[in-house]
């Protein structure tokens, strides 16, 4: 199977801020996923020869792959979004025309390499945000696994959230949690109270990691701070925020957000000549060379990448407090 090469990947949202994105379509038994190009860094064929399994791991972690010289975790995706194997949907899935020949989804986000174990790919699709659908609330058990859903010819794609997978399996997820709360906030009474007057905004579609993030934002003295849970919210609330002449000093943002991602929503409030003066920071998974230049073409002050959650507040600081 060919892999994806870095000149591929970079073809992919020739210009930034369109509100634009390209998933590949891949399989789990009859059921298509999807995940954001932009995360991929190739697929390969699944060698069980190459896998070296590891005792007392988390039951979705099959062991790790040697991949050119590197060790690389292996995730069995569809053990842990809870779809058991079923021969009888493997032979339906092939009857149909589906793919099974199982491959392995390379990835690369927050810095790290892991892998994903799934049943096939078919193709890239090239889409909007607007058309990704949020979960429903009837699915609040399984919603932080899944970014939305996007209707491809009649077939209901969900787009799986790696990240959150990754930090379920890894335990990363405790950077979200405040556990740098102490240390955040140990910065004397004045540097907190100065905090409190400062009006800011963070537009993030996780509810895990918004809550977390508001948490810390909080307890570190950020009493004005905003959250919203997608870019289209948080341009609603600055339109509002004009009307009533209280702009934001600050807004961070995610970047894969449903109905409007957080590249666009900068271009918006950068193309404003009103609006131009609202810093905006990225705060997002996909930070790497691609999408820095990226950042840069929309206009943004500054980008970080995740899940530390004390880069966060530093940036806020150091575009919203005037120092003595």
């Amino acid at each position: 199977m060919a892999q994806a090469t870095p000149q591929e990947k970079q073809g992919i949202l020739l210009e930034a801020g369109t509100n634009e994105f390209e998933i590949l379509e891949y399989y789990l038994f009859d059921q298509s996923f999807g995940i954001n190009v932009h995360k991929l860094r190739e697929i390969v064929p699944f060698c069980r020869e190459e896998l070296t399994t590891l005792p007392d791991s988390h039951p979705s972690l099959l062991g790790t792959l040697l991949l050119r010289g590197d060790t690389i975790p292996l995730v069995n995706l569809a053990e842990h979004i809870g779809k058991a194997l079923d021969p009888a949907k493997l032979l339906a899935a092939s009857e149909s025309g589906v793919q099974t020949r199982q491959v392995v989804l390379v990835c690369e986000f927050n810095d790290e390499v892991i892998s994903f174990l799934v049943d096939g790919v078919d193709q890239i699709h090239r889409l909007s945000w607007s058309q990704v659908k949020p979960m429903d609330q009837f699915f609040d058990t399984y919603r932080p696994r899944f970014t939305g859903t996007v209707t491809v010819a009649d077939r209901d794609i969900l787009i799986v959230d790696m990240e959150h997978i990754a930090y379920e399996i890894f335990g990363d997820g405790q950077h979200y949690a405040g556990s740098d709360e102490d240390a955040i906030a140990a910065d004397g009474p004045e540097r907190k109270a100065n905090r409190g007057d400062v009006k800011l905004f963070f537009a993030e579609d996780s509810a895990i990691i918004r809550q977390g993030i508001m948490r810390v934002l909080k307890h570190a003295g950020y009493e004005k701070a905003q959250s919203y849970g997608d870019g289209l919210a948080c341009w609603n609330a600055v339109l509002e925020a004009r009307e009533e002449g209280e702009l934001p000093a600050l807004i961070v943002s995610d970047i894969e957000m449903p109905e409007l991602d957080g590249l666009a929503l900068c271009r918006r409030i950068k193309e404003d000549q009103v609006l131009r003066q609202i810093k905006v920071v990225m705060y997002s998974s996909l930070i790497n060379e691609n999408t820095s230049h990226k950042c840069v073409e929309v206009g943004a002050d500054d980008f970080t990448s995740k899940p530390d959650v004390t880069k966060v507040v530093a940036l806020v600081d150091k575009f919203c407090l005037i120092e003595e």
